[in-house]
């Protein structure tokens, strides 16, 4: 048995690390947003040049003990969630405005964007996972002002449901280009959350006005009305430029960690139980902790519930060869990432990995 002092400590210590990597971009971006100047150049290199680098020089970190416990994890979640929500908000009113210039509006575009992409939404990622009402409510709200509430149920009961099936559209097949993918995952997504969220209305007998779609088309709409308003067109602009920003970046995300891995069909015709295999993950460090061990892809599947912190790479799972936003800049070019993914994951297929994957 551990005393509470012995579990608080190692629970404290991969907590740090979490905080340092996520924390400190949402005031760099505010002051990039309201000075200008070598903010932008600070908020842009802590989230690119900085985190690359530390995946390089840092070592792989071991999960904590199974027995860890982390208040603080939740709590970091919805400091996150409250500043993206600020920080949302005072982009818009920066990229809308006359105070920047021309290359610190891109700056704080581009800056603001990538966290976005790679911090809100594995943020909110965590919290529509969590039990808690409150939590939840965060992580789909956090969803729907980057315009892509329906993930709130298209990922739980969607994706965690067909992963690595081809019926499952966020599972990327071997060949299928992050373009074509882009399109079939979206739509693709949207159609069968409204499927399961309907059916799933009708089994429990709830009215169609508490339909969660509801929530989501309807919360979206507001927001953008209240942007349109409050910020012009100029507002309205950079509102759905950074929301497409983000979106890309979940849905590469998604491109990359599935990609080419597919679970066999038993007998009886039904997929086999999903397993460390039929994900791609990441050990890299710094990138990890900054989208809260979601490149820790084959443990979430495994333990959809389990807190961020407590995520471990599974000695059988396939490994990328780069880091998560790494590869996800290399699907960009699918010639280029053909020739890198495909050996990989036709040698997965075939249970039979790569020595050096």
């Amino acid at each position: 048995m551990h005393n509470r002092s012995e579990i608080s400590f190692a629970a404290g210590l991969p907590m740090l690390r979490f905080t340092l990597a996520t924390l400190p971009p949402l005031p760099l971006i505010a002051l990039a947003a309201t000075q200008g100047g070598y903010w932008v150049a600070l908020a842009l290199i802590w989230l690119t040049a900085l985190t690359a680098t530390l995946d390089l020089l840092a070592r792989q970190t071991p999960p904590p003990r199974p027995d860890s416990e982390f208040p603080a994890a939740n709590a970091l979640s919805a400091v996150l969630a409250l500043g993206h929500f600020a920080l949302l908000a005072l982009v818009i009113h920066a990229l809308a405005g006359d105070s920047l210039t021309g290359w610190e509006k891109a700056g704080v575009f581009a800056a603001a964007g990538l966290f976005m992409g790679q911090v809100s939404n594995a943020n909110a990622h965590e919290l529509i996972h969590r039990s808690g009402r409150a939590l939840h409510a965060l992580g789909t709200a956090v969803y729907i002002s980057l315009l892509f509430g329906h993930h709130a149920s298209a990922h739980p009961l969607v994706h965690h449901r067909l992963v690595a099936t081809r019926a499952d559209p966020s599972s990327a097949r071997r060949g299928e280009s992050f373009y074509r993918f882009a399109r079939r995952a979206w739509v693709g997504s949207f159609r069968m959350g409204l499927a399961a969220e309907t059916a799933r209305l009708r089994q429990t007998g709830r009215p169609n006005w508490r339909h969660p779609y509801l929530r989501y088309v309807a919360g979206a709409a507001l927001l953008l009305a209240a942007v349109a308003l409050l910020a012009g067109p100029a507002g309205l602009l950079a509102h759905l430029a950074l929301a497409g920003l983000a979106q890309t970046q979940l849905l590469m995300s998604d491109y990359v960690q599935h990609y080419g891995l597919t679970r066999a069909t038993r007998p009886d015709g039904k997929p086999a139980p999903v397993g460390p295999e039929h994900s791609w993950n990441s050990p890299h460090p710094a990138s990890s902790a900054l989208m809260l061990n979601a490149p820790r892809h084959s443990d979430h599947h495994r333990r959809p519930a389990q807190p961020y912190p407590t995520l471990d790479l599974p000695e059988a799972a396939p490994l990328l060869p780069h880091s998560l936003p790494v590869m996800a800049c290399l699907a960009l070019s699918p010639r280029h990432w053909r020739r890198v993914m495909d050996p990989r994951a036709a040698a997965w297929e075939t249970a039979a990995p790569l020595t050096d994957r």
